[in-house]
């Protein structure tokens, strides 16, 4: 009997990718193929990120160093997907004739098998592929075309399997799912997806909501999203820059004064809402004055979680020909107040919780130590919780955790109960 080919996946970049590369080895495995860990494949699949410079560069050395495996006689192919494959196929097939195939996105509707590369415990669902947005800094439109939401029934087929599985945590993601339904029902319905989501997950722990756009943040999202027992209270709502000349250079539909009401709307109607934002420091012509507006402005909001990147600038992007590209180094001493600021203002939100008892999703062990997250940390991007305990705990565990103490972005706690 002729042995199957082993298939090995690296997936890189975000959680939306993660999604991708389930599906394709879901697909591959329904063909018969055997599913194994990369250093045991005969042939090596590479999904791959180019959002950015760090993800591009990121990207090449991984099918560069797979590129080696393959001389050496350990690799019999490598096919490269996604972003990458897409952006830059033909300059790749010219630069890499080590590469056997470029393949660019199977689509929304052909992820309908998955193959969980995930711990067992929590589980990403894709709803939407594309963006509505067209921000004059990404490239995401360009490589993922016209924005497409998964029909709802599809969506709910997915979410009442996971709620058999009785997953921990579900975490449901998009390039922007508050845009969800704008191209089946002309406009957004995240909120009413989301009730429907909350019916078929009685036996799912949490429901995590990733990359929200603070123009759609609706009132009837918000009540959804307070009232349900497992939507965890958290928002993940990149306002990218508070200037309003520079949000209107990066043709964001939203300026200073709807970011600010949507923050006070936010905090007054979610009860222990924690807040998460995404900034761009260094964008072309952002003056000094313009920088310290956004500083201010993050010291004021106090966003419980922060991310901030450097401009990366990407041909193909409105912003590439931009005049007054500034330098890197400017950009990275504005990245560094940046983050300074924000850890100050994390240790201080932390400290506040010394003493109380939280709601603990434990992930894995590390060195005798359980690692566990609260619902205001989405996996892989947020803080830990380091956990103590008498008992036995496993992945997917909600356990209660008194904090000990406390870190910049970490917890430290004891099991109660």
């Amino acid at each position: 009997m002729k042995e199957k080919t082993k298939i090995g996946i690296l997936s890189l970049g975000c959680p939306r990718n993660l999604v991708d590369s389930e599906s394709i080895l879901g697909r591959l495995g329904d063909k018969g193929y055997q599913v194994v860990d990369i250093d045991k494949a005969d042939v090596a699949i590479v999904n791959t990120c180019a959002f950015i410079t760090d993800a591009k560069e990121e990207s090449i050395d991984a099918i560069l160093e797979l590129a080696e495996l393959k001389k050496e006689g350990r690799l019999k192919k490598i096919i490269v997907y996604g972003c990458l494959a897409q952006r830059y196929k033909k300059e790749l097939v010219r630069e890499l004739p080590e590469i056997d195939a470029f393949v660019g996105s199977i689509g929304l509707n052909h992820e309908k098998r998955r193959f969980p590369i995930t711990p067992e415990h929590f589980v990403y669902l894709k709803i939407c592929e594309g963006c509505v947005n067209n921000c004059s800094f990404c490239i995401i439109p360009k490589i993922k075309g016209k924005f497409t939401s998964l029909d709802k029934e599809a969506v709910l087929e997915k979410v009442r399997q996971f709620n058999k599985e009785k997953k921990s945590e579900l975490n449901i993601v998009g390039q922007d799912i508050s845009g969800y339904g704008i191209d089946l029902y002309k406009k957004p319905v995240l909120a009413g997806l989301l009730k429907d989501i909350v019916r078929n997950s009685s036996n799912i722990g949490w429901i995590r909501l990733l990359y929200l756009n603070p123009a759609r943040i609706s009132e009837d999202l918000i009540k959804v999203i307070n009232d349900s027992v497992n939507v965890c209270k958290y928002i993940d709502m990149p306002v990218q820059h508070i200037n309003n000349r520079v949000l209107k250079l990066m043709k964001r539909s939203t300026n200073k004064s709807d970011i600010i009401k949507a923050i006070e709307k936010i905090r007054k109607n979610i009860s222990g809402v924690s807040l998460r934002t995404s900034l761009i420091v260094g964008f072309p012509s952002e003056t000094d004055k313009e920088f310290q507006e956004l500083f201010d402005f993050v010291k004021d909001a106090r966003f419980e979680r922060l991310g901030v990147f450097t401009y990366s600038r990407e041909e193909g992007t409105a912003a590439y020909s931009m005049k007054a590209q500034l330098p890197e180094k400017l950009k990275q001493e504005r990245f560094n107040s940046l983050m300074q600021l924000q850890q100050d203002i994390s240790k201080e939100i932390n400290t506040k919780l010394l003493g109380n008892t939280l709601k603990v999703l434990i992930d894995g062990q590390e060195n005798g130590c359980y690692l566990g997250r609260t619902q205001g940390d989405a996996p892989e991007v947020d803080g830990t919780v380091y956990v103590s305990s008498s008992r036995k705990l496993v992945p997917g565990d909600f356990v209660n955790v008194k904090i000990t103490d406390t870190m910049e972005y970490d917890l430290t706690g004891k099991v109660v109960s």
